[in-house]
């Protein structure tokens, strides 16, 4: 089959992602063991190559939401340590073990399932266990002793870590947070006075850590958007910020068509611009199936050869159009920055966010599977 020329495409940076994460390290410091998240695809980065990067500089874990995603990186040779977080349905149990993931439990009656189906394959595998502290979704809320009892029953399962996840750390206006350490850390107490303990207990993403506040902290944390060089801006005074981390993804689309169109023509569906004077236009090959927030319509901008660009009319499905007066260089088949940067001027995930109304992860996860990944 031929090549296909690119359309859409992320320009993802290995030595970005290794960068950020030994950022993480140092800023966590000796005693704390970094976990970065890879779920959904490695938040479009590409789960198998970022995970590759991240072992070749000696990570021992990572973190997903399936079985099906841990069994993707097993598959693809990644040999670290792999935390489901959020899948222990029946039918997807036995995949646990065959591809020696470990799971986050999430209700005290599946502690003896976990151990059971441990038993039936001879297998000393290990759990974690999820206290619901504040967030009121997954987890138990179950008191020390009932927990403590679950965990002593067992014969072959082997209770590894403690966690709970925050529902509002960003928030410094809030006290959640530290009411779900105080809950936790009751909880962690409680099995430790009835002879429980695990080796690891963790509470916290990359909000807790990149803002210091280590009563949240553990000695394993699961930093997801900082591993790809976000941290979200917190609300309210927050403690000095002791993160650096950068953006390692580039998205761009390549130039379509380019065209001049005279005062008083419309713009894409809906004729939602209608040009006011004459301007030149270029189609771009991307639209909402690749991602573009459809709420960028008529308000969202691009990079054109190093110059902003804004997006006039509808984002259509396969294609978006801009105004490219001000860069008369451009030709079809150039490609134009979406997201990442052209000499001074910048766009990032939190920027596209405010404007479409979502939220960053939102915008990096939404990055359509057809929009091709280019490891640099």
């Amino acid at each position: 089959m031929a090549d296909f020329a690119l359309r859409s495409w992320v320009e993802v940076s290995r030595e970005t992602i290794a960068s950020n994460y030994r950022a993480l390290k140092q800023a966590a410091g000796a005693g704390v063991e970094i976990m970065p998240v890879v779920k959904a695809d490695a938040y479009r980065h590409g789960a198998v190559e970022v995970s590759r990067v991240l072992e070749r500089e000696g990570v021992r874990w990572l973190a997903v939401s399936s079985v099906e995603e841990g069994a993707t990186l097993r598959g693809s040779g990644v040999k670290a340590r792999i935390l489901v977080m959020a899948d222990f349905l029946p039918g997807e149990r036995e995949g646990l073990l065959e591809y020696g993931l470990t799971p986050v439990i999430h209700a005290v009656e599946d502690i003896a399932s976990w151990d059971a189906l441990c038993a039936r394959h001879g297998a000393r595998a290990a759990f974690h266990l999820k206290i619901d502290s504040g967030m009121g979704r997954l987890g138990t809320r179950a008191e020390a002793a009932q927990i403590a009892a679950a965990v002593k029953g067992c014969t072959h399962a082997r209770f590894e870590g403690l966690m709970t996840h925050f529902a509002s750390s960003a928030d410094y206006t809030s006290a959640q947070t530290g009411e779900q350490v105080g809950r936790f850390d009751a909880v962690r107490a409680g099995l430790e006075a009835e002879g429980v303990r695990t080796e690891f207990v963790h509470l916290s993403s990359t909000i807790p850590l990149a803002y210091g506040r280590r009563e949240a902290w553990g000695n394993l944390m699961r930093p997801g958007h900082a591993i790809y060089g976000y941290v979200s801006p917190p609300r309210g005074e927050a403690p000095r910020r002791i993160l650096d981390v950068r953006p390692a993804l580039a998205w761009k689309a390549a130039v379509l068509a380019i065209k001049d169109i005279p005062a008083g023509a419309s713009v894409g569906y809906g004729a939602m611009y209608r040009a006011d004077h004459a301007i030149r236009i270029a189609v771009l090959a991307a639209g909402y199936a690749d991602g573009i927030p459809h709420r960028l319509s008529n308000r969202g901008r691009v990079i054109a050869g190093g110059r902003f660009a804004p997006i006039l009319g509808a984002v259509s499905m396969d294609v978006t159009t801009i105004d490219v007066t001000g860069s008369p260089e451009l030709r079809v088949g150039d490609a134009v920055t979406l997201l990442g940067a052209e000499g001074e001027a910048s766009i990032d995930a939190q920027q596209i966010a405010r404007l479409a109304g979502t939220i960053s992860y939102g915008v990096l996860c939404g990055i359509s599977a057809r929009v091709k990944r280019v490891y640099v």
